[in-house]
């Protein structure tokens, strides 16, 4: 369905879509041992909003995939944009080092590669990191509405901050969740639920946006309606049967809000 240039995504897994009952039925596990139940077309108003950073916030995901050729062109080697997209794209700086170290049987430690990767992504930021279109609008009606603004990024706490208080933004958050601060990253729920706590809140009560498939997935796992808005690629369609809706940018988000009468 298309609401003035919205899509919305409302159906449960194995609802409409009983074939993928078997993808789906990890993540309805993951819910159930977290006590999140709530159906994705059960729409409750919510008073909580729980931001992704990289490729959502900020337009940071083409300066990560950077990276990472440059520290395999050192070695000779390289990676395909295909390749970071499916595999790393979304997911933990620290799982990804190890495993592109792995995969490429690179000569370093996994701290030798992210000490190259921050000091790396120093430099391009240097030059600008860009925020995506409509982060100040949304943050500001967030505000004047009363939301609870919170970031749930795998992101360490010096480089989410720093980049946040570059762009003039970081004052917009009530609080922050970082990667070093659970134990499993996305696509598990792990950092989405201590964002809930942080806030005081159930999850049925917040939202998330997103915009990797790693993310719907742990948003999905812990219960909390979570809206896609793809970056460098669009989740596939299993993907987007988690989400509450697929939205162009976060230009829409403010549309989808009061479309519900929020």
């Amino acid at each position: 369905m298309k609401i003035q240039g919205i899509f919305l995504q409302t159906a449960q897994c194995g609802a409409v879509y009983p074939e993928e009952d078997g993808f789906c039925q990890g993540f309805r596990k993951e819910r159930a041992r977290t006590g999140q139940n709530g159906e994705l077309g059960a729409y409750i108003m919510k008073n909580t909003v729980i931001f992704d950073l990289d490729g959502l916030l900020i337009d940071s995901e083409i300066i990560a995939y950077q990276l990472y050729c440059d520290l395999l062109e050192k070695y000779g080697q390289h990676i395909s944009i295909e390749e970071y997209i499916h595999n790393y794209s979304g997911k933990m700086a620290e799982d990804n080092m190890r495993a592109v170290i792995d995969k490429y049987r690179l000569p370093i430690s996994m701290e030798d590669g992210i000490a190259f990767e921050v000091w790396k992504e120093k430099e391009y930021f240097k030059k600008g990191g860009a925020l995506k279109r409509g982060v100040e609008e949304l943050l500001s009606y967030l505000k004047r509405k009363q939301y609870k603004i919170l970031l749930a990024s795998s992101s360490t706490k010096e480089r989410a901050v720093g980049v946040l208080e570059q762009n003039g933004v970081a004052a917009f958050f009530d609080h922050m969740v970082f990667g070093t601060e659970v134990e499993r990253g996305k696509p598990y729920p792990d950092i989405f639920l201590k964002a809930c706590a942080y806030a005081g809140e159930a999850p049925a009560n917040c939202l998330v946006l997103e915009d990797s498939e790693a993310g719907i997935q742990a948003a999905y796992a812990a219960g909390i309606d979570v809206i896609c808005i793809p970056d460098m690629k669009k989740p596939d369609e299993r993907f987007g049967r988690m989400a509450a809706a697929e939205l162009s940018s976060l230009e829409d988000v403010i549309s989808w809000l009061e479309l519900r009468g929020q």
